[in-house]
């Protein structure tokens, strides 16, 4: 599940819009390190949770494309990737998450703070809107729970049993209030279409879907139903 690349503690990050770089002792033996993207007169916050692979290195570049739109970033880096070190479980994830919203609740109100999942981390962002009070949540190929997609891709493993992660966004999506927007490729690979077709189909209040016809799990910003999208709800 979890393809975590090493930063050397003495890493120094480059990207090309002002950031500073964070570490948050979220407990006894756990540091997480996260970047913190600052603009000027910024129209709110972003609060993202990455996917499964790679580091800050790459993702806070990825995360730049909201930059340039004018928000703020808050992105971090789970434990075990890059420069976080502690040991992994699903509670840490949720534990590690609630740590940073409340990080920024220090410096925005809660309805400046949009929360945006990307695969693996749409789960955490799903459980942080129903524990807080964001002004939107954001799902970039979302999953109805990893053991949907374990399922689709291990159909004759007894994958329930053998999960030790369970990332239930089928659970949290219809507690949350905050306006939820999901955009998802018709040509997922590595999290099946259908696997957010049946988070569409849950009594979800306030949920724009938006599906990208021909997009694949990583391609999305390609397309300009992508942009649209973002455009309309980062306005």
């Amino acid at each position: 599940m979890f393809f975590p690349t090493k930063l050397d503690q003495n890493y120094e990050f480059q990207f090309g819009h002002p950031f500073e770089e964070l570490f948050f002792k979220t407990e006894e033996n756990a540091l997480i390190n996260a970047l913190n993207f600052k603009t000027e007169n910024p129209k709110g916050v972003i609060l993202y949770f990455h996917g499964n692979a790679g580091d800050l290195s790459r993702w806070g570049k990825i995360t730049e494309y909201f930059v340039e739109k004018s928000y703020d970033i808050l992105v971090m880096d789970y434990r075990t990737y890059g420069k976080s070190i502690g040991e992994l479980s699903e509670a840490a994830f949720y534990k590690d998450a609630q740590f940073c919203y409340n990080y920024l609740l220090n410096h925005y109100t809660e309805d400046e703070i949009t929360l945006y999942g990307r695969s693996l981390g749409t789960g955490i962002a799903s459980y942080l809107a129903v524990e807080n009070n964001p002004k939107q949540l954001i799902l970039e190929t979302p999953y109805y729970s990893i053991e949907d997609v374990a399922k689709s891709r291990f159909p004759i493993f007894p994958v329930k049993h053998l999960l030790k992660y369970k990332f239930p966004t089928y659970q949290f999506l219809p507690k949350a209030d905050c306006p939820i927007t999901i955009i998802h490729g018709t040509d997922d690979a590595v999290v099946p279409y259908d696997s957010s077709i049946k988070l569409r189909k849950l009594d979800i209040r306030n949920l724009d879907y938006i599906t990208v016809k021909g997009g694949n799990h990583n391609n999305l910003v390609e397309f300009e139903e992508y942009h649209k999208a973002i455009n309309r709800v980062l306005k």
